[in-house]
């Protein structure tokens, strides 16, 4: 056998799984078999690799009606059903055969698995399984996961490069092991759906350590159904986070864009770090394509790329002297000494020399950001940021224009970088707080609820609001220490206020992220045990969007159907700005409606609004829901809704935000 056969033989995880395992070259010659193949078919190290073999060749798979070339070609398994196969020991048995094609350093295999029946010994089986069980542990990480897909085990290979430990990992749901953006979410149910059919999946697979950093693994996942009610699920993996960095790196150094002839993103950060390091002044401008799709949907492959050419050449036409690049899709930058004036210059321009395709012009208009370094932002991460938040704006307009920062947009983005910053030390040190908004209950005038709000007062930075914090905390993962902070201290807060004789219940707010945990129910309960809280006392608050992925995810409903079945409450918050669905208000134990302050603020603008708010609140309380108006801030708009017989109301006509103190001060 070649070096090349002999590496992917030592590398396959297919090695380890007990069944015969034999695989092919493309002239249908046996190359590798693994030891149970050798064992079951008794065959021969020395004489048997390099000849046909009678199970499986291109003869036999002739007869099957499979010609061995779309064997080869295939992506997909294919399987021969209840073929007669002899043993080495000179018995007939049936199996199943499954083939699967691959391709290594250039040259075609076609890899065979038969599903033989060997449980003649049992006890001898058991010694394999564990011997195999060993091996596996050594040189693989490992995770066993439930029929619902919780790990139940995790051996010391994966808890050493995961960074979780063995107390927090058990438990967790299999989505935990990945980040959790679309495409990673729809990547991990394409391997469970596969697993659920039965078969065995085998591929390159990104993940996510405990901290979120990024590796990479050769993952083998497969079922083990033990019976029709013990199923559980393996999966080995390979590190090979290193060979697919060196991978990247040389992709990114070689590849030009084969359309437009221009260099990529990574040569764009090159130039611009090199730019930093001799300390030149530049402009960094970033182009965007406006209504790309639109144009993309009215034109076929070839139009879209003479479309992107056309627009390159006036690109190249008019900033001869800057560096060019194609940043995305319909995303261009480029890094110029240019000044502002001439850099607008480029919309009449463009006006001036229209692409014409087909003979027909093509209607194209650009966003532009210009950001320069060093007066504006002083590394390429914040000169990307800045420039997407500069596109988000030009585009909010209308498009079609050349924007740079302005003043606002300096303290905005210098604030957000900041907040990331303090964020960390805010927790480290519990600066942050909770302030409580009461609600009145309109049938009898009593405040039988508050909302828990978080506030964080910095010495630098000055007050931040929940609306400016949580988008923050989700995007750099802070959010589930600030939903722990927010847990303790309401229950804290629950337990201070019992003793002192006062019924109220806190309505805490809640992230996706925090329910994806599966720890999320059994922390809440311990809490509140430890408190001595009354469970009835404490709501928690979900967005409209919260509500739609959980009702995708069975792992969430159970915990919130856990937490209920406690006596916790559940409100859906926000209503009326979301994904409004009757299936999940069915679904999820919902009790409660609040209704969202920007619907509730045109209350008295427009009478089809005051119509469409009296269906909400009607609508709600026919599913036995509490609606619970938010933003009321005027007498006028307080008697609309006692006339509209909603159950209650919150917002500044009734108080502000308080601490503590100030609610029990405000409550006597």
């Amino acid at each position: 056998m070649s070096e090349k056969q002999d590496f992917l033989a030592q590398t396959l995880a297919y090695n380890h799984i007990p069944f015969p395992i034999i695989i092919f070259n493309q002239e249908g010659l046996i190359t590798w078999f693994n030891g149970h193949a050798e064992r079951i078919f008794q065959l021969n190290t020395e004489t048997d690799k390099g000849q046909l073999f009678t199970y499986m060749n291109p003869e036999q798979a002739a007869l099957h009606k499979q010609p061995w070339e779309s064997l080869l070609e295939s992506t997909d398994p294919i399987r021969f059903e209840n073929m007669e196969i002899g043993l080495g020991s000179g018995g007939q048995t049936h199996s199943t055969i499954v083939t699967k094609a691959f391709t290594s350093h250039n040259e075609r295999f076609l890899m065979t698995v038969y599903e033989t029946d060997d449980s003649a010994n049992a006890e001898s089986a058991t010694r394999e399984l564990n011997h195999l069980r060993s091996g596996l542990d050594d040189s693989f990480m490992m995770l066993y996961f439930d029929k619902e897909f919780l790990v139940t085990y995790a051996n010391p290979h994966f808890l050493k490069l995961s960074k979780w430990t063995p107390k927090r990992v058990l438990g967790k749901p299999v989505w935990q092991m990945f980040h959790d953006g679309e495409a990673d979410v729809e990547f991990v149910d394409s391997i469970l759906e596969t697993l659920k059919e039965g078969q065995i999946w085998n591929g390159e697979a990104k993940k996510a350590t405990k901290d979120g950093e990024t590796y990479w693994v050769d993952l083998t996942a497969i079922p083990m159904q033990l019976s029709d009610e013990d199923t559980y699920y393996i999966f080995l993996e390979k590190d090979i986070t290193d060979t697919k960095h060196a991978q990247k790196h040389l992709e990114e150094i070689a590849f030009i864009d084969p359309i437009t002839g221009l260099e990529n993103r990574h040569r764009l950060e090159q130039a611009v770090n090199e730019h930093i390091r001799e300390g030149r002044h530049f402009s960094f401008l970033f182009l965007d394509i406006d209504r790309f799709y639109t144009l993309r949907d009215v034109s076929d492959t070839d139009t879209e790329n003479e479309l992107l050419i056309e627009f390159t050449k006036r690109l190249r036409m008019y900033f001869s002297d800057s560096l060019i690049t194609r940043a995305g899709l319909h995303e261009f930058a480029l890094v110029t000494p240019l000044p502002n004036w001439f850099i607008e210059g480029f919309l009449p321009y463009l006006q001036q020399h229209p692409i014409y395709i087909g003979g027909t012009a093509v209607p194209l208009t650009v966003s532009g950001a210009i950001t320069k370094y060093p007066e504006d932002q002083q590394s390429f991460v914040h000169l990307i940021k800045a420039s997407y938040a500069t596109i988000k704006k030009v585009k909010d307009r209308g498009g079609s224009a050349i924007s740079t920062l302005t003043a606002d947009d300096h303290e905005r983005l210098n604030r957000k970088a900041l907040i990331e910053k303090r964020l960390v030390h805010a927790l480290d040190r519990k600066n942050l707080q909770l302030l409580y908004q009461p609600q009145i209950n309109l049938s009898n005038g009593n405040v039988e609820s508050v909302e828990a709000l978080v506030r964080w007062n910095d010495d630098e930075i000055g007050v931040v609001t929940p609306d400016e914090l949580i988008p923050i905390a989700e995007e750099n993962g802070m959010i589930h220490e600030i939903g722990s902070f927010v847990l303790e201290t309401a229950c804290e807060q629950l337990k201070d206020w019992k003793a002192k004789g006062i019924n109220l219940r806190i309505s805490i707010n809640s992230s996706i992220r925090e329910f994806r945990d599966k720890d999320m129910a059994s922390t809440l309960i311990e809490q509140m045990k430890a408190n001595n809280c009354d469970p009835r006392s404490l709501m928690i608050e979900i967005t409209e969007k919260f509500a739609l992925e959980a009702e995708a995810e069975r792992p969430i409903m159970q915990q919130m159907n856990r937490l209920h079945q406690q006596g916790v409450q559940f409100a859906l918050d926000d209503f009326g700005t979301g994904y409004a669905s009757f299936r999940y208000m069915l679904l999820l134990p919902i009790s409660s409606l609040k209704i969202d302050r920007t619907i509730i603020q045109s209350i008295t603008k427009q009478e089809k609004m005051q119509k469409m708010i009296k269906g909400m609140i009607q609508f709600g309380q026919s599913l036995d829901f509490q609606v619970t108006a938010e933003g009321v801030e005027t007498k006028e708009q307080l008697e609309l809704l006692r006339a509209m017989e909603c159950n209650s109301i919150q917002g500044y006509i009734i108080s502000r935000p308080m601490n503590a103190q100030e609610l029990e001060k405000w409550l006597k």
